[in-house]
């Protein structure tokens, strides 16, 4: 499948796609879309904490997985060592994402020469050393065999915040001096080439350097995975919502063609053949990724004390907050098809070149296009003003 787009947001061709289309199977077209689309949805993603007692790896792990550290099924945080066995923790919104939380490099039972194999080096995609003060001889002995072995590891600096109010209160030097100071120090000391050192708050994610790290990962991990970190990152700015928003986009034409090709299920109001039940999926993932489901709405309104009434009092989407049925999602889909058929008509040169599709499903194709991208456009609006409100 190819389509000229203005935004790049075009998926890969899907090998025989277009090739089935051409030859009328429609059923074998659909069935590779799904395998495509299913496919990405359960790709994996390990990332390993590990630094030393009490450096924040746990308020991390529960910040970036949006609980806070008294929440059920939060890492369990203390200034010793909390963390005597390697212990996963699932994202709670994808599972196949899972931060694992590494006993500190040199205790007794996790000695540095035995440390990698002892933690099960293999398993994961990237390593994050954290350390609340200067990294450690030991955190550079890891880097370096994490380096030997060609994976990648990126330096964290926590509890940043502490730091802006312990040197505010003794000097007037401003924060840009101090966190410039603490970067240097952090650098200077690690003693190896050109390592990444990110300043941040595990409070605070929105503030520091979290936000470079996200970028950083993003140009350095695969495709398939790049994308599975976005969409369980923290809308910690409006960027990251764009981002997103942008990465889904790509979805709507394997959707919209899956939609054109199956024939299913008829949508009531439209003269459209939508495969259902993969829709719903996909709107349902688009909500999750977006932190619009009512659990990940509870969980912000926690962290920010703003209400959860608050938060969904900005939100319009019809299937925002809610949990989405068949039911409720044909009645939004039929809804939709009024409005969405509002949009302009500059966006119709984007659907009609899709090779391998015959005229008689381009009015299927277009319409599912055009509601799921109203569908897109909404929570991603929805999403900035909820971030807008949670940051006030």
């Amino acid at each position: 499948i190819s389509m000229e787009d203005p935004d790049d947001s075009c998926p890969e061709e899907i090998p025989g796609v277009k090739e089935a289309l051409k030859n009328n199977d429609t059923a074998g077209a659909a069935k590779r879309i799904k395998e495509y689309l299913e496919k990405q949805t359960n790709v994996s993603l390990n990332i390993a904490i590990t630094g030393e007692s009490g450096a924040g790896k746990s308020t991390f792990i529960n910040a970036f997985r949006g609980i806070k550290n008294r929440d059920e099924g939060a890492a369990p945080t203390g200034v010793t060592e909390t963390t005597s066995e390697v212990t996963p923790y699932p994202h709670p919104d994808n599972p196949n994402v899972t931060l694992w939380d590494l006993p500190g490099i040199g205790t007794k039972d996790f000695p540095a020469r035995k440390y990698l194999k002892l933690v099960g080096f293999d398993k994961y995609d990237f390593f994050l050393i954290i350390s609340d003060t200067r990294f450690r001889e030991n955190d550079v002995k890891l880097a370096q065999k994490i380096k030997k072995m060609k994976k990648n590891f990126y330096f964290v600096r926590s509890k940043i915040d502490n730091d802006i109010r312990a040197e505010e209160s003794v000097s007037d030097s401003s924060k840009e001096k101090t966190l410039t100071k603490i970067r240097d120090d952090c650098i200077q000391h690690l003693g190896i080439e050109s390592p990444r050192v990110f300043l941040m708050s595990s409070f605070q994610l929105h503030k520091f350097d979290f936000s470079l790290l996200q970028e950083t990962l993003e140009r350095e991990l695969p495709k398939d995975k790049r994308d599975t970190l976005l969409y369980v990152m923290p809308n910690v700015n409006p960027d990251v919502i764009s981002k997103k928003k942008k990465a889904l986009k790509v979805h709507l034409y394997l959707l919209a063609t899956l939609s054109a090709a199956a024939a299913a299920v008829p949508v009531p109001g439209l003269s459209v053949a939508v495969d259902v039940a993969v829709l719903i999926g996909a709107v349902t993932h688009f909500v999750h990724a977006f932190g619009l489901d009512v659990q990940s709405l509870k969980r912000l309104a926690i962290r920010t004390a703003v209400s959860y009434t608050e938060l969904r009092d900005v939100i319009i989407s019809p299937v925002a907050a809610k949990e989405i049925t068949k039911e409720l999602f044909l009645k939004a889909f039929a809804q939709l098809g009024g409005a969405a058929g509002l949009i302009g008509a500059e966006e119709v040169s984007r659907f009609i070149p899709i090779v391998g599709i015959p005229v008689a499903m381009s009015l299927s194709f277009v319409t599912t296009y055009r509601v799921l991208n109203f569908i897109l456009n909404q929570l991603a609006e929805d999403a900035q003003k909820v971030l807008k409100k949670a940051l006030v």
